[in-house]
């Protein structure tokens, strides 16, 4: 890809409050029909690889009201749904992100969703099908979501377990995107659009990724984000060397491990020189 075509992507980038992205496949015409039918989604794929930030240009590229919450082990119902809070000596009721997506009829994104605990999934269910309902135990109300109104959850199939990971019963209430990092040459665009470092300057980092991803399963737990590439080249645009960048935003992230990290400094070496 040449200078001029990063400064036109770059360029569309910056029109107006759309969030950058860089469609890889049709993944934006499900996004679009899924919404328009009123339709959960599922989006599955390693992570870094730019799941949230599709939904983030998805959500603005509609002009609606986007509220992400990024799923833990202590995330309860109530954190998503709301609670009754003392304040100025009052007890008021506080909506949640979900209830709040549902009110304004906007997107809620769950990210990593099996990290959640499990009456998470519960009160999802009412809202992923037809009934399209989300009941309010505490306040008695019954709210019922508008057209505009679509849920999305995401998660990384290959890091999670068999004790976190989606039920079928679960899972068949959504359709899925299966995302995966871009061929080479997206990746390229994508990595100069977003650092503002030359694309003949990324392709060797996008080419150190791919050979660090093939080792994912044997000495990596997971291969090189998207994001860890973005991170690298913006610290090199920066001012940062190459050597160091490259320590300090991919072998430093991905292991702990003395062993490892000398392997992955020989593979460096043998592609970066």
């Amino acid at each position: 890809m040449t200078t001029s075509t990063v400064d036109r992507t770059a360029a569309r980038r910056d029109q107006g409050d759309v969030p950058y992205y860089a469609p890889v496949g049709e993944e934006c015409a499900v996004f679009e029909a899924a919404h328009r039918l009123h339709l959960p989604l599922l989006l599955k794929g390693p992570t870094g690889c730019g799941k949230t930030r599709f939904v983030m240009h998805m959500a603005a590229r509609l002009r609606l009201p986007l509220y992400t919450v990024a799923c833990h082990d202590d995330l309860t119902a109530a954190d998503l749904t709301g609670r009754y809070l003392l304040k100025g000596g009052e007890t008021i009721w506080v909506d949640g992100p979900l209830t709040r997506a549902v009110r304004q009829g906007g997107v809620c994104y769950l990210d990593e969703v099996v990290e959640a605990r499990k009456d998470v999934t519960v009160v999802l269910h009412p809202l992923t099908d037809d009934r399209r309902m989300l009941p309010l135990e505490r306040t008695g109300e019954l709210l019922e979501a508008p057209p505009s109104f679509m849920l999305v959850v995401s998660y990384n199939p290959g890091y999670q377990n068999i004790l976190k990971s989606l039920k079928p019963s679960t899972r068949q209430r959504f359709i899925a995107l299966d995302f995966d990092f871009p061929p080479a040459e997206r990746e390229v665009e994508i990595v100069a659009v977003e650092s503002g470092l030359k694309p003949d300057r990324v392709k060797p980092l996008v080419l150190l990724a791919n050979r660090l991803r093939a080792l994912k399963g044997q000495d990596l737990e997971e291969g090189v984000s998207t994001r860890l590439l973005v991170y690298c080249a913006s610290l090199i645009a920066g001012g940062m060397t190459q050597d160091l960048a490259v320590e300090t935003a991919i072998v430093e992230p991905l292991s702990d491990n003395a062993d490892v990290k000398h392997g992955l400094h020989e593979l460096v070496r043998a592609i970066l020189g």
